[in-house]
């Protein structure tokens, strides 16, 4: 598992400073989440009082596609799908049932799907995204970063988008320009832009 790029958490309060290491060491770790992100400030003051984590991920899991684990065989009258791998299986025929129906998605065994040819959107079948572990990533590092934030700071605000994210949380109100003036410049030591 590759160690994180850059890893610092800043405090007024040093022993607080070192607390806060410590806790998000242990959190992102049980939560498998270090071979993820690549850099990770995080900024606790308990006289404003808030905190702040902010960072980058090291690369964004890609959605399944039927195409990455079935063959698409069509024929005149059914579209046959040969699952190579079961993994993604249940999902699957959520996704086909949602496009086709129930009653239009026959699976004689757990290797083979077979659909009726001529129903619209089959053109696209290898392309139907069926998982997105980017969603469950997203969850994942806001948890962590929920865990990680002091107890009773329940105003927040959050942001995952194109391998970037932040999390403020305070127990007061957090003024409008909180992302400007504080979240920004953590990005910016970090060697990236918002």
């Amino acid at each position: 598992m590759p160690p994180q790029n850059y890893f610092v958490v800043e405090s007024p309060d040093e022993v607080g400073r070192k607390a806060y290491e410590r806790v998000a060491d242990d959190v992102l770790q049980d939560l498998d989440l270090i071979k993820v992100i690549d850099r990770l400030h995080i900024y606790v003051d308990p006289k404003i009082p808030i905190f702040i984590a902010a960072g980058v991920l090291r690369h964004m899991p890609r959605a399944i596609h039927v195409g990455d684990f079935a063959n698409v065989k069509r024929g005149d009258t059914e579209i046959i799908l040969d699952i190579g791998d079961e993994t993604y299986l249940a999902p699957l025929l959520r996704v086909l049932w949602d496009i086709y129906g129930k009653e239009n998605v026959e699976q004689p065994d757990r290797f083979t799907i077979i659909l009726p040819a001529g129903m619209a959107g089959e053109e696209d079948l290898e392309q139907v995204v069926v998982a997105d572990p980017s969603e469950t990533l997203h969850k994942d590092i806001i948890y962590a970063m929920q865990y990680m934030a002091p107890e009773g700071f329940k105003v927040r605000r959050q942001y995952i988008r194109e391998g970037k994210f932040y999390y403020v949380a305070s127990e007061d109100t957090l003024p409008g320009d909180v992302v400007e003036r504080m979240v920004m410049p953590l990005f910016e030591k970090m060697g990236v832009t918002l």
